[in-house]
């Protein structure tokens, strides 16, 4: 049996991937305001009930939820699609957020890790969801379509820290503590997301490439641990995908050791607890909003000039942002201004590296160099987060951003010694 022309099914195609990349953006966009509303308090909330040495390990928790989701979500997504990958994702976080606010009424710091564990979930769906907008995009327009849908958690996650404060005072009738009210907010936007994703993310973008490519049988069954080994020399003998890997994961440790700690440097500042929920929520705002309001731009730069200049721009903004944080003292103008270098550096490394390793493996491998990718990118971050409360308590704020600066040295060597994708 001939199989029809591939050119005959291109306008198909790209309906697809239109009605996909507005679907992604709209999930996206719902989905950020409840990342971020939670996240904006998470360390806040481990703070009260575990003490300053252990509120890095709230964002820890979230981080390793993360990066271990990634595993069976790539295993999802090359069995199944993305469909049924990104609900799981959302469907999970939302019931860690639930978990979070019941451990903040029963003081259950157990409790309250397990729930930050689910809720990192919510971010590894984020991150699939990047991919997802590249499975079928045009090469010469990957960069721009998956910064669409970074792009589109500007849209609630700029919002979302303000909406701590509210969150709190609307639940605090019913005896839930201000530092979970958010939480409780989380989980009802984490549901909707899952509902739409489950409803109206048909067809399957993963799906659909397949077929375009014509993968065979075979390549679609591994599991998901058995997938990301398979991936792991490959991304290693390829060094547009080893410089994508790196950049991710290092911007990652940099972007989570010093947005973790500055809410609790920010509390250090003898504030009440209002004020510095205000001052929290504005110094998150403008980081988030580096995140994500630039990512169409690093996109645009990304397919313009690039992948691996794109990466050195990250880099860069990356070491202003920790010269800047260390400096700042208690001034909210400049840790704002310092965290959002912090989220442009991310932002430009994550686009320029997501479609560094997107092109840069074979289509039957690439499901699973995505969840390797993610799986490294959060341990290493996990790491980062970890060690942040220790290094704070003992040796300041300005110590840790300097060990955050010296993270970028390795990133800037395999650089010099990497390779763009379009030119291998």
């Amino acid at each position: 049996m001939i199989a029809p022309p591939i050119a005959e099914s291109r306008p198909d195609i790209a309906a697809i991937q239109q009605r996909t990349v507005r679907l992604l953006f709209l999930t996206q966009a719902i989905a950020g305001v409840g990342v971020a509303v939670g996240g904006s308090v998470g360390a806040l909330l481990a703070a009260d009930l575990a003490g300053v040495g252990l509120s890095g390990v709230a964002q820890s928790a979230t981080v390793v939820g993360a990066a271990l989701f990634a595993v069976p979500a790539a295993a999802i997504v090359q069995r199944r699609g993305r469909r049924p990958s990104l609900a799981a994702g959302y469907a999970l976080a939302t019931l860690g957020a639930l978990l979070v606010v019941a451990a903040a009424m029963r003081h259950s710091v157990a409790l309250l890790f397990a729930g930050l564990f689910l809720f990192g979930c919510s971010s590894a769906a984020g991150y699939q969801a990047r991919y997802a907008a590249v499975d079928l995009a045009p090469s010469a327009l990957r960069g721009r379509q998956l910064s669409l849908v970074v792009w589109a958690t500007t849209v609630g996650a700029v919002i979302g820290p303000s909406l701590a404060s509210p969150a709190s005072t609307a639940l605090a009738p019913y005896g839930v503590p201000a530092l979970a009210g958010p939480f409780f907010l989380s989980a009802v936007l984490f549901a909707i997301g899952t509902a739409m994703l489950l409803a109206w993310l048909r067809p399957d973008p993963a799906e659909v490439a397949r077929a375009i490519n014509e993968m065979p049988e075979a390549a679609l069954q591994g599991t998901g641990e058995t997938g990301v080994r398979a991936a792991l020399p490959v991304v290693l003998s390829r060094p547009s995908a080893r410089l994508g890997v790196a950049a991710m994961a290092i911007a990652h440790v940099v972007m989570v050791g010093i947005m973790a700690m500055t809410p609790v440097h920010i509390r250090a500042g003898s504030h009440d607890a209002a004020h510095t929920l205000r001052l929290v929520g504005l110094v998150l705002s403008a980081h988030i909003a580096g995140m994500y309001a630039a990512a169409p731009v690093f996109g645009w730069l990304t397919d313009r000039l690039g992948r691996q200049p794109v990466v050195g721009m990250g880099i860069v903004l990356l070491l202003m942002a920790c010269t800047v944080a260390g400096t700042a003292g208690q001034d909210p103008g400049r840790l704002a201004g310092a965290l959002t270098l912090v989220g442009l550096g991310w932002s430009a490394s994550m686009v320029a590296g997501s479609t560094l390793l997107s092109e840069g493996v074979p289509v039957e491998i690439r499901a699973s160099a995505q969840g390797l990718s993610d799986l490294t990118m959060g341990l290493a971050a996990a790491t980062a987060g970890a060690l942040s409360g220790v290094v704070l308590q003992r040796w300041g704020y300005s110590t840790l951003t300097l060990l955050a600066a010296l993270t970028t040295v390795p990133l800037a060597v395999l650089m010099l010694l990497g390779g763009d994708s379009r030119h291998e």
